[in-house]
């Protein structure tokens, strides 16, 4: 870095951090480490860009694993692997025929099915309280289609971010980025984990 710059970056008293200064912690150690109580069901997610994206995104926010339905691409998709940086190694992840298989599963498993998407019926995710105790799956729909009408019915609950624009929706992707840092602030602040 030329001495300008470095000399910029002194007197405003910002730095760029180091991969070292960051902690980090290795694929072991994160393999061990404590994770959020919840699962990101993708529910025929047609980008394997985005399902890139949302193991990158669990990854970051420790979350226990994701579940791949139907035509969502799984890895080592080319696509994935150009997004997930590796998330792919790190993040727990499953694949099911159906996205109804995966909700059935997770049910029997114990944990509590939300859908993320547009309803009648449904919770601000500001509003949303996770229970302490309690593993939640997230479903998040197709690009275009959104969580299918029969998974819809077997959520426990209905998840909707607000959005103020003139677009219909938020890309799949930042959907989940914006539920799970939520998510993982509720935790934190309830000290739940």
């Amino acid at each position: 870095m030329n001495l300008y710059l470095q000399e910029i970056r002194h007197f405003c008293g910002m730095a760029k951090i180091s991969m070292d200064e960051l902690q980090r912690p290795d694929l072991q150690a994160y393999r061990q480490q404590e994770k959020l109580p919840c699962v990101l069901v993708l529910d025929n997610v047609r980008s394997g860009l985005n399902v890139g994206s949302v193991f990158r995104t669990a990854d970051a926010f420790a979350l226990e694993k994701i579940a791949l339905c139907g035509i969502t691409a799984q890895p080592p998709h080319r696509e994935i692997l150009k997004t997930a940086l590796g998330s792919t190694e790190s993040v727990d992840w499953q694949y099911y025929a159906t996205t109804l298989e995966a909700v059935h599963v997770l049910k029997s498993s114990g944990y509590r099915i939300l859908a993320v998407e547009q309803t009648t019926e449904h919770i601000w995710l500001q509003d949303f309280e996770p229970l302490p105790g309690e593993k939640y799956a997230f479903v998040l729909g197709n690009e275009v289609d959104g969580v299918q009408d029969e998974v819809i019915g077997l959520c426990e609950g209905l998840i909707e971010i607000p959005q103020y624009g003139t677009k219909h929706s938020l890309n799949v992707a930042v959907a989940a980025g914006v539920l799970t840092w939520e998510l993982l602030r509720k935790y934190r602040l309830s000290k739940s984990i």
